[in-house]
């Protein structure tokens, strides 16, 4: 089993925001500290916004922050979103599927509770889980006032 890229930088968006409370983070600031392609984070970000998890701000001192508290955010619940449109496998896949066994493979059940196994465990881990008390994780995403102060003044060139 993979999860996708996607998956992956939302789980990294959302522990960014949860370790920097308080604070409006723009896209930018969280891929520079979390290592991740800012094409692809903007992509994640408009995700996360539209399925409720972070709220984004338009504006100069605009960004995004967390639109419910991080014990209020399962981890299944983002990894559902972020995973739904990827079978796990062909025989998954009402409209793609060629296996000539699917009608008659026991396979398919066994992996369809074992998904659910694995999302029901990831819905009993909460972004504050991940995050509370987690010091190597906030040294390595946490955004210093003077980055966000950069990002946010106009660029003067001599």
């Amino acid at each position: 089993m993979r999860l996708t890229t996607k998956t992956n930088l939302a789980a990294r968006v959302l522990m960014a925001c949860a370790l920097n409370r308080g604070k409006t983070l723009r896209t930018s600031e969280i891929a520079l500290v979390s290592n991740a392609s800012l094409n692809h984070l903007l992509q994640v970000v408009n995700g996360l916004q539209a399925h409720g998890f972070i709220e984004t701000l338009r504006g100069r001192h605009g960004g995004l922050r967390l639109a419910r508290a991080p014990e209020q955010i399962s981890m299944g619940s983002v990894f559902r979103v972020f995973e739904a449109g990827y079978p796990f496998a062909e025989c998954f896949d009402a409209h793609a599927n060629t296996c000539p066994l699917s009608t008659e493979c026991r396979l398919r059940g066994y992996i369809a509770r074992a998904l659910e196994a694995f999302y029901h465990e990831l819905d009993m881990v909460t972004l504050e889980d991940l995050t509370r008390g987690n010091c190597g994780l906030e040294a390595l995403l946490n955004v210093p006032e003077t980055l966000a102060e950069a990002c946010s003044q106009p660029t003067v060139r001599a």
